[in-house]
C-alpha cells in the first residue's frame, strides 16, 4: 500500500513512517519545510509538500494514496479550541478525498477527552454538551466520515514515551527542575496510561491494513500508572523532594497533571493482534535519555 502520513516527521509520525516502511509499504509524507522533506527522503519516503492549513493539498495527498494516517496536531495550548476545530476541518478534508472508497483513514485522538476516574474501553464515548472536551471535535469528524470512508480512530495516552519524547513527561521534568520539587496533586493516585512510541506505530500500521470502518483503538500498554509514581521517579533522578503541591505549581499544565484516565486495550489487541513489546514508562524514564543535560 501507499500510505499518506501527516505529521510524518513528528515524534509519533516518524515512528509510523519507519514501521510502514519496514513492513513493505510505500509512504507519502506531508512536509511543510525543506528540512522535513529531507528527513522523509532519508527514510525512503516520498514527499508531499504542504501543511495543515492547505486543505486542497491534503485532499490531493489523500487522493494519491491507498490509505491515510493522520498523526499531525498543533499542540499550541494557548489556542487549543481553535486548534481542535482546525483538526476537525483537516479530518473532514481527508475523508472527503477518500469518500466512496474502501481506502482507510486512521485519525488520532487522545484518552484525555474521555470521562475521568473510570477505566475506559474502546467503546467509551467522550462527554458531550457543555462538558465536552475541545478535541471531541476530532472524533466527531471521524465518526461523521465513517459512513463515507473506512475511517478509524486511534486514541493515545497522556504519555507516549521513548527517546526523543518532547511531550507531557518532559514538561513534568522541566517543572521539577525549575521549582526544585517534583509534585503531585492530592494523594497522587490519579492514573496516566502509557505506551512506547514503537508500539504505537504498530497500532497505526495494523489499523490501516485491516481495521474496520468506525473502529476505535486504544494504543495502551499500561492501563494506569499512579501519577505519584511518575513524580517519585522524577524526584529521585533529579535529587529533589517529592510532595503534594497546589495546582499552581504546574501552571497551565495543572489540568493535565490532574488527569485520571485509566484505559484498557483488550479489544484493540483482539481485533488487530497487537501486543505491546517495548519497555514501560518508568523503566523507559531510566534508560531513554530523559534526564540528559
Amino acid at each position: 500500500m501507499r500510505i499518506f502520513v501527516t505529521g510524518a516527521t513528528g515524534f509519533v509520525g516518524s515512528a509510523v513512517v519507519r514501521e510502514l516502511r519496514d513492513a513493505g509499504h510505500r509512504v507519502l509524507g506531508l512536509a511543510r519545510s525543506d528540512a522535513a522533506a529531507a528527513l522523509l527522503a532519508a527514510e525512503g519516503a516520498d514527499v508531499h509538500r504542504g501543511d495543515l492549513d492547505d486543505l486542497d493539498s491534503l485532499r490531493r495527498g489523500a487522493a494519491a494514496a491507498d490509505g491515510v494516517i493522520h498523526t499531525a496536531f498543533n499542540h499550541d495550548f494557548s489556542k487549543f479550541r481553535d486548534t481542535c476545530e482546525a483538526d476537525r476541518r483537516v479530518i473532514a478534508a481527508l475523508a472527503d478525498a477518500l469518500a466512496g472508497s474502501e481506502r482507510p483513514l486512521v485519525v488520532t485522538s487522545g484518552l484525555g477527552i474521555l470521562p475521568q476516574g473510570v477505566t475506559a474501553t474502546e467503546d467509551t464515548a467522550p462527554a458531550s454538551g457543555t462538558s465536552a472536551h475541545p478535541r471531541k471535535a476530532s472524533e466527531d469528524a471521524a465518526n461523521a466520515a465513517a459512513c463515507g470512508a473506512r475511517t478509524m480512530i486511534v486514541r493515545l495516552p497522556p504519555s507516549v514515551h521513548g527517546a526523543g519524547d518532547h511531550g507531557f513527561v518532559p514538561i513534568l521534568i522541566r517543572i521539577a527542575r525549575e521549582t526544585g520539587v517534583s509534585g503531585y496533586l492530592g494523594e497522587g493516585l490519579n492514573r496516566w496510561p502509557a505506551v512506547h512510541r514503537v508500539d504505537v506505530a504498530r497500532v497505526f500500521r495494523l489499523a490501516v491494513e485491516a481495521g474496520e470502518a468506525g473502529a476505535r483503538f486504544h494504543a495502551v500498554a499500561e492501563t494506569g500508572i499512579p501519577f505519584r509514581d511518575i513524580a517519585a521517579l522524577i524526584g529521585n533522578r533529579l535529587g529533589v523532594p517529592v510532595k503534594n503541591v497546589a495546582s499552581d505549581h504546574f501552571g497551565w499544565f495543572a489540568s493535565f497533571a490532574a488527569m485520571d484516565v485509566p484505559a484498557t486495550a483488550t479489544r484493540t489487541q483482539e481485533r488487530l493482534g497487537w501486543r505491546p513489546e517495548q519497555p514501560g514508562l518508568l523503566d523507559d524514564l531510566d534508560h531513554a535519555g530523559y534526564f540528559g543535560i
